[in-house]
């Protein structure tokens, strides 16, 4: 290494010293997902970036999706998949695909990563310990023809009921990486498959996370000329949302960034999974490279 290449590292170390003191015994949650999670270099940059923050002192916590991975055993099986308004409608021979693609081959593939470079990664389901408890989903949709809403009934799709950390608390004690499949137990003990989004979220509240990362395919949030916003208020992320500049895709992850943030995280970040060490650069450098959303 020349002269310049190694004072180039020595100003990126001294650029992350900061950002290192400020997080060290903080927990950081990050929802994994997206190309980040299909493509090999991305996800060992990955499996790095989680090794660094964790011997840093930083205690991540990761909680996975896993969409296309179900929808592609499905197809293989040639079990025909139907979705109502985004939301895979799920019968029982489903939801034993996607425990099987999600609690098993996804989980253990991301353990193994992590803990092949380096960290103590654990894998979960929410039906650990009792961590994630949910209630089925119901969604209703109007349409003109229908004299009342018509109540859709997605089988084993849930929603978040509640939140017990004890496990994670205990992993992150010990000095482990908990790895969390979003999957939830109802009272009746059957198994549901939730938002990976929205776990994450409802994960990072419980904990009173410093800060919840999702991990997308596009840059962040961008403002009508398709630029990026690099840091937005709660009240200006909803004034994004009324005047429809956020709106699609998006919409569900700010609206979830915004629960975070308004239950106690100290801030949500909405970025680019397919930078490599994508979470580093956000976490640790000035310019980031997604968007911020923070409670001022």
């Amino acid at each position: 290494m020349n002269k310049t290449a190694a004072t180039n590292v020595a100003n990126v170390l001294i650029e992350a010293l900061p950002y290192i003191q400020r997080f060290a015994g903080k927990t950081v949650v990050i929802k994994y997902g997206g190309n980040a999670m299909t493509d090999k270099a991305l996800k060992i940059s990955f499996a790095r970036d989680v090794v660094l923050m964790k011997h840093v002192g930083i205690n991540p916590v990761i909680v996975h999706g896993g969409g296309p991975q179900i929808g592609e055993l499905l197809t293989r099986l040639g079990k025909e998949t139907h979705f109502v308004e985004g939301m895979r409608v799920t019968d029982r021979d489903t939801m034993d695909v996607v425990q099987m693609v999600l609690g098993g081959l996804i989980n253990q593939e991301i353990v193994n990563l992590i803990n092949g470079h380096g960290g103590r990664a654990v894998g979960l389901t929410g039906k650990d310990g009792g961590l994630i408890r949910a209630r089925r989903l119901m969604i209703t949709r109007a349409a003109p023809e229908l004299e009342v809403p018509e109540a859709i009934d997605l089988g084993h799709v849930g929603e978040v009921s509640a939140i017990d950390p004890s496990v994670v608390r205990m992993l992150e004690g010990g000095n482990f990486i908990p790895v969390i499949a979003p999957i939830g137990v109802g009272k009746d003990g059957a198994a549901y498959n939730i938002n990976a989004d929205l776990v994450a979220g409802k994960i990072a509240a419980v904990l009173t996370a410093e800060k919840l990362i999702l991990l997308t395919n596009v840059e962040g949030i961008l403002d009508t000329q398709a630029q990026l916003l690099k840091s937005l208020s709660t009240a200006q992320a909803e004034a994004l949302i009324a005047d429809g500049t956020i709106h699609g895709g998006m919409l569900p992850k700010v609206k979830c960034a915004l629960d975070s943030v308004q239950s106690g995280v100290k801030s949500a970040h909405i970025i680019n999974g397919r930078e490599e060490h994508a979470v580093l650069l956000e976490l640790f450098t000035d310019q980031g490279i997604g968007t911020l959303i923070g409670a001022r």
